[in-house]
């Protein structure tokens, strides 16, 4: 099945997730081009697919996502929730929650959440989260929703400084996946999550998202910027923060920052 507009937006009818679907052969950053949409009134649920990225955004502002073409997916969904925004953060985890699910399906047991917006494969990286807010007067706007995603790239089509790092589900499977069937299984389970998440709070996306982690109870280790922080992780609380037990017994949010394990639990 071709990888386009018409095939994705046929099997999506009647979803939340890909009411509306843009697809565009290549695109600076499906987020910048979605936040554009997103201003000028597209619905709650509509998505933006690029088959190719020329300047993917990753977290960090001096970090790239590695956008070739007719490999991965890289998309962007506009999302209106009626939530403070200084709960928005739910959102990302929820979105890994999703993808993690699904991954699952290709390689049970290999999938785990790396806190707060990486999905991985066996230790790799496989999925990046970029989540963005806009918002008047105190109230949310819109939220774009960021998802790229290495689906059909190979360990040589990686970077050199990412190539022992990164992985992709041809890698972990061996198999090449079928791009439209992939997405469109992904927007559902993104719907049934958000749907959940709209329906029953933050509660059941936590402890999905801890499960998946594997985290909790785990020592591990926190560089952010300059600083760098030591402790067992307690959990996350209401507003996406990891909850770091450190070693002044004292317990901390960690509202960013790259995380490493640090020993066995």
């Amino acid at each position: 099945m071709n990888f386009n507009g018409h095939t994705l937006a046929d099997s999506l009818s009647g979803e939340l997730i890909g009411n509306q679907v843009y697809f565009l052969n290549e695109v600076d950053s499906t987020n910048v081009y979605a936040t554009a949409l997103a201003q000028k009134g597209v619905p709650e649920g509509a998505v933006i697919v690029a088959d190719c990225q020329t300047k993917g955004k990753g977290r960090l502002k001096n970090r790239a996502w590695q956008s070739p073409q007719q490999k991965n997916l890289y998309t962007s969904i506009v999302l209106r929730p009626t939530v403070e925004p200084s709960v928005a953060p739910q959102l990302t985890l929820a979105a890994g929650v999703a993808v993690a699910e699904h991954l699952s399906t290709y390689c049970l047991e290999a999938v785990t959440l790396k806190w707060p917006n990486d999905v991985h494969i066996r230790g790799k990286k496989v999925c990046g989260i970029l989540t963005e807010m806009r918002t008047t007067g105190g109230k949310i706007d819109f939220v774009i929703m960021g998802i790229g995603l290495n689906i059909n790239m190979r360990k040589k089509d990686f970077h050199e400084e990412i190539r022992e790092s990164a992985t992709s589900l041809r890698e972990e499977t061996g198999n090449d996946i079928p791009r439209v069937d992939f997405a469109v299984s992904l927007y559902q389970s993104l719907g049934k999550w958000y749907e959940r998440y709209k329906r029953e709070g933050f509660t059941s996306i936590k402890s999905a998202w801890l499960e998946y982690s594997g985290i909790k109870d785990r020592n591990i280790r926190v560089n952010c910027k300059e600083e760098v922080q030591e402790g067992k992780v307690l959990g996350i609380d209401d507003y996406g923060a990891l909850l770091l037990f450190d070693n002044r017994r004292k317990t901390r949010r960690i509202l960013a920052g790259d995380v490493s394990l640090v020993g066995n639990k």
